[in-house]
């Protein structure tokens, strides 16, 4: 059609106004695209039926995708429960049970009769680690030197003289034959001492039977005299320190762990408080015990969970129930209704590894997710 007015314009000398205008107005109307070539711009489908948050904040979670998460909840009754403080610690060695190796003189490192151990070796008590080749300045050794080949010069005199003198028993005192050899004697006893401090060498041996723990050594090292060769610990025995602000903590423990991260727990045991303040903070120390002291290292930053005699009021719920909302404030997730999770900010105090005491934010008989609350936290 649009051809034909268009040829039939061309063909008239003199086109109207009106036919003019029909030509304009058929050229303007909108381009259509075909089917199939469309740019998706019209928005999904809005499911009614799957998890969604709510406009105030609850969460939409149908039976099906709770079961799918593997939501979980457990009703919420307070109770009577002992009063738990968290304590930065730091893993030692047992002294009993643990040492340095250290030379007592500066020197040249030589392996010992194993090599230099490495780090996670297992060694036993007294054995030989390393060797520590004493060395004494040019002077000082000098001096030695002359100072031994004195002695030995005396030494032969001595001999000569004593072996005279036994010739002659029959007409010299035998006092005179008896202080020469005590004199002779005694110059044997200075030049070996002094021969061995020319080619002494100290041997490093282990304090304890245990792991090298920590290895500074290589063969050809210049040691100092006390400086930290070897550390060698029993894995076994372990020691946990605390450091509590409060003071009046340490007569009121009850018990202490270390938490794991896999849900874990290392028991400790109490041995005692210090009389003086470190950095403000009052140091107690503990004994680790257990199974899962492998996981332990010493010098490794723990957290330490102290359970004291005193009872609180609040209702425990596992530490996997707790959650952050965008305020960065703790909430744990209520099941008030079939389909319909709300959150409550809580306020929460340590109870043990696993568990926390919420002492505000929750009713008694309100239904607490503890499965799957890293899931409906997420939904959006």
């Amino acid at each position: 059609m649009r051809r034909f007015l268009l040829s039939s314009f061309a063909a008239t000398p003199r086109p109207t106004a009106a036919l003019l205008t029909l030509v304009l107005l058929l050229g303007a109307g909108p381009a259509q695209a075909g089917p199939g070539h469309d740019h998706g711009d019209a928005p999904p489908p809005v499911s009614a039926q799957g998890p969604q948050r709510l406009p105030d904040g609850a969460v939409f979670l149908p039976k099906p995708a709770q079961r799918q998460m593997g939501v979980r909840t457990v009703e919420a009754r307070t109770r009577q429960l002992p009063r738990a403080l968290e304590l930065n610690g730091q893993v030692l060695m047992d002294p009993n049970a643990g040492g340095k190796v250290q030379p007592m003189n500066a020197g040249r490192l030589e392996p010992g009769p194993r090599g230099i151990p490495g780090v996670g070796q297992a060694v036993r008590k007294g054995e030989v680690l390393a060797y520590v080749q004493s060395s004494a300045g040019s002077l000082e050794r000098a001096g030695q030197q002359a100072q031994l080949a004195e002695l030995r010069a005396a030494q032969d005199l001595a001999r000569k003289r004593l072996a005279r003198l036994r010739e002659l028993a029959d007409t010299v005192p035998r006092k005179d034959i008896e202080a020469l050899e005590s004199e002779l004697a005694g110059l044997d006893g200075r030049v070996r001492a002094v021969g061995t401090g020319l080619a002494a060498r100290e041997a490093l041996v282990a304090p304890v039977s245990g792991v090298i723990a920590s290895a500074q050594a290589v063969a050809g090292q210049v040691v100092d005299a006390r400086e930290l060769v070897f550390e060698v610990v029993d894995p076994r025995r372990l020691r946990v320190e605390a450091l509590a602000y409060d003071a009046t903590v340490a007569q009121d423990i009850a018990g202490a762990h270390v938490p794991l991260p896999d849900g874990g727990q290392i028991p400790l045991t109490l041995i005692g408080a210090a009389r003086s303040l470190r950095a403000q903070a009052l140091p107690i120390s503990f004994q680790a015990r257990g199974d899962h002291l492998a996981a332990l290292a010493v010098g490794q930053p723990v957290r330490v969970v102290v359970q004291t005699r005193s009872q609180v009021s609040g209702i425990p719920v596992p530490a996997a129930a707790l959650m952050k909302n965008p305020s960065n404030q703790n909430v744990v997730w209520v099941k008030t209704a079939a389909e319909r999770f709300e959150p409550r900010v809580v306020m929460v105090q340590p109870l043990d590894g696993s568990q926390v005491s919420i002492a505000s934010g929750l009713k008694d008989g309100e239904r607490v997710v503890t499965q799957g609350a890293g899931l409906v936290n997420q939904v959006r």
